[in-house]
């Protein structure tokens, strides 16, 4: 099951924790505005805190640097 949400950069890092929170994502994807995958990652079920932390400071960076972004969500 996938789902897809259209973000700017500024809220990119919010809709991520917030996924991130709700604790049923297998996969994250960030797309930038022509379709093309800029970062992919895995979520296992014990990824939390100290390992999300690099994962959350490469997003902050790459918030920076787009304007709009497409987040792909693979779920359970």
């Amino acid at each position: 099951k996938q789902e897809t949400f259209k973000v700017s950069g500024e809220d990119l890092l919010k809709t991520v924790k917030k996924i991130i929170a709700e604790g049923n994502a297998r996969r994250i994807i960030i797309k930038n505005e022509a379709g093309e995958n800029i970062v992919e990652f895995p979520l296992t079920v014990g990824a939390v805190g100290a390992l999300l932390a690099p994962l959350l400071a490469a997003l902050g960076a790459i918030a920076a640097l787009v304007t709009n972004c497409t987040i792909v969500v693979v779920r359970k």
